[in-house]
């Protein structure tokens, strides 16, 4: 959800898409369950790779899981626009590298 939520403000500050009623159908009925998907058959996996070793298992979740969500951002994180020249809102932290490849 809190991968949605941000990709959906930074499309909003960035003034991306068609309007905000076209991109909250495809984050609410497409990118929700995908990313929903993905997320739980990686922690499927975590678990039946790692077995009964608990403090592996969180620690490889631990990892595992925001990475996904990154590249899940990533994906569908645009660049440039006339309201974003830097390519990122202007609300978003300078330590933090913005979503990309």
């Amino acid at each position: 959800m809190l991968t949605a939520t941000l990709l959906g403000r930074a499309w909003n500050a960035c003034d991306i898409g068609v309007n905000n009623a076209a991109n909250s159908n495809f984050l609410l009925f497409l990118f929700i369950p995908g990313l929903s998907t993905v997320l739980l058959l990686g922690w499927v996996a975590m678990g039946t790779l790692l077995g009964n070793r608990p403090f592996l298992h969180a620690f490889a979740l631990a990892v595992t899981l925001p990475a996904v969500s990154w590249f899940a951002l990533s994906l569908f994180w645009s660049g440039t626009t006339y309201d974003c020249p830097s390519g990122v809102p202007s609300w978003w932290p300078d330590f933090l590298p913005a979503p990309g490849f």
